[in-house]
C-alpha cells in the first residue's frame, strides 16, 4: 500500500481517536433509506444541540476505538453508519431518538457514553432524562421546596391568630 494512503488513512484514525475523547458521546446509528431532506434537516437539528456527525469507513471507527480500549464498540459497526459526536451527554441522543420515532429508517445501534460502551437500549434511556436545563430546574425546585413549605406555615400560623 502507498505510503502517502497509509499516512492519510492514519491521520483519519488519529482525528477520530480526538474526536472520541473530546466528546461526551457517541451514538453509532443507521441510515439506510434516508431521504436527502431529512438527513439534512437531522444534520441541522444536531448542529443546532452542538453535535457534529459524520460518515466514516467502519474500520477507521474500529481502529479508533482499539486504540482507546473501546473493542466493545466494535459490535455495533455493522452495515452502513453515521456517527454523531456531542460534547453534552443528553442533547446528542434526545435529538436522535426524537427523529427515529417520526423515521423509522434511522436505526440507533450504540455508542460510546463517557468512555463507556452502550447499546441501543441504554441510548434510548438516556435519551429520555430531561435537558441539563430541565434537571437544573427540577433540583431548585427540591432545594426550594423545604423553605416555602415553612414560610407557608409560618403564614398559616400568622393568619391563624389574626
Amino acid at each position: 500500500m502507498n505510503n502517502e494512503v497509509l499516512k492519510a488513512k492514519e491521520a483519519v484514525v488519529k482525528q477520530l481517536s480526538d474526536k472520541m475523547n473530546n466528546s461526551s458521546t457517541l451514538v453509532i446509528f443507521e441510515y439506510r433509506g434516508m431521504n436527502v431532506a431529512d438527513i439534512t434537516s437531522l444534520r441541522r437539528a444536531l448542529r443546532a444541540e452542538g453535535t457534529e456527525i459524520g460518515v466514516y469507513k467502519n474500520t477507521m471507527i474500529e481502529r479508533a476505538a482499539e486504540s482507546l480500549g473501546h473493542k466493545d464498540l466494535i459490535q455495533h459497526l455493522t452495515g452502513p453508519n453515521a456517527f454523531a459526536f456531542s460534547s453534552d451527554v443528553i442533547a446528542g441522543p434526545k435529538v436522535l431518538a426524537k427523529f427515529a420515532k417520526r423515521n423509522e429508517k434511522l436505526v440507533i445501534k450504540g455508542g460510546l457514553v463517557e468512555g463507556r460502551v452502550v447499546d441501543a437500549k441504554q441510548i434510548a434511556a438516556l435519551a429520555s432524562i430531561p435537558g441539563r436545563e430541565g434537571l437544573i430546574s427540577m433540583f431548585l425546585s427540591v432545594l426550594q421546596a423545604p423553605v416555602r413549605q415553612f414560610a407557608c406555615a409560618v403564614k398559616g400560623i400568622a393568619d391563624k391568630a389574626n
